[in-house]
């Protein structure tokens, strides 16, 4: 499961025993730093096998200068996926060329320059392919970012012994922390102050994303306020994403909701949530044993990029942590 942008100047390999996930958000950078393989023996490498969950508050003016703030206060090294926020980033659909694929990134610069607010010239892109409607045209989304805003990103990252190895958005990142499976699940997840972002996974893709506006704040309301007001407006939008999944993309229905809300009363929700749908509504348990940081649930999915999801929690079990 992944959308990789991937930029030519980062694809070096790091040999760190570490893996970090540094995330861009409303209320600052977030990172998660976990161990990439099991250390067997009493060596000096052990010494960086450890997870470390940190948060620096900052605005996106300042987000070089926070992860700097973390470098020094972290001593940071190995293997970096970024996780960009919706303002960092842009999504479009289009019809997909009918070219090479060697061709296809650079005539998408072209195809989607009405479509974003970045110019091709200082554009990066990558695309996953998209959900077809019965009969239709082959489709693919594609996802865009401003190069010399990334390179700032890059410069102050790659400091040290850390180098990127990937950059993936937010809606990948929540994606990642399903485990494997057959049938579709729709995701309601939620990083604090930021938006609830509703995501359909079916067989490690994503078939539907949707930010839904005006829940950032969504910590401060009361059970009151989420029985009565908030989880029937979510509940509406649910039902909406599920209807164009069963019907517009002919998908089998719908059988699981999986909730990841970092707020007090998660269980609230999900009781609630649970009366007014018409599958099983559940949290989204995140692999042991980092499960009660779902704050950082967004690096965390970064920090698992394409590692064995059954292995993780072994690879961690001895592990100590730094928050």
């Amino acid at each position: 499961m992944s959308f990789l942008t991937k930029i030519s100047q980062i694809l070096t390999k790091n040999k760190s025993s570490q893996r970090l996930g540094i995330a861009f958000q409303q209320q600052g950078v977030s990172l998660c730093s976990i161990p990439q393989q099991k250390q067997n023996s009493a060596t000096e490498e052990n010494k960086t096998e450890k997870v470390i969950f940190q948060q620096e508050v900052s605005n996106p003016a300042s987000f070089s200068k926070s992860i700097l703030v973390l470098h020094k206060n972290c001593d940071l090294e190995g293997s970096a996926c970024l996780v960009l926020n919706e303002a960092q980033s842009q999504v479009v659909q289009v019809d997909k060329p009918s070219l090479p694929e060697s061709e296809i990134n650079s005539a998408l610069k072209w195809q989607i320059k009405d479509l974003v607010n970045v110019s091709p010239d200082n554009m990066v892109l990558d695309y996953f392919d998209a959900p077809t409607l019965a009969g239709g045209k082959e489709k693919i989304n594609v996802v865009c970012a401003p190069l010399d805003e990334l390179k700032k990103l890059l410069n102050a990252t790659e400091q040290g012994d850390v180098k990127v190895s990937t950059i993936t958005t937010q809606e990948f990142a929540f994606a990642n922390l399903l485990p494997p499976q057959k049938s579709a699940m729709l995701l309601v997840c939620q990083q604090p102050k930021e938006e609830i972002v509703l995501l359909i996974v079916k067989q490690g893709q994503i078939f539907f994303q949707r930010r839904l506006r005006g829940f950032a704040q969504i910590s401060k309301k009361t059970a009151e306020e989420l029985s009565f007001s908030v989880i029937d407006n979510i509940s509406l939008e649910i039902q909406r994403s599920t209807d164009y999944f069963e019907r517009q993309l002919k998908q089998a229905p719908i059988k699981e909701i999986k909730v990841l809300l970092p707020i007090d009363l998660e269980t609230v929700f999900i009781d609630k949530l649970s009366e007014n749908s018409g599958v099983p509504v559940s949290a989204l348990e995140l692999p042991r044993p980092y499960h009660e940081h779902r704050e950082f649930a967004a690096v965390i999915g970064a920090c698992l990029e394409n590692a064995p999801y059954s292995e993780e929690a072994e690879v961690l079990a001895g592990a100590h942590y730094d928050s």
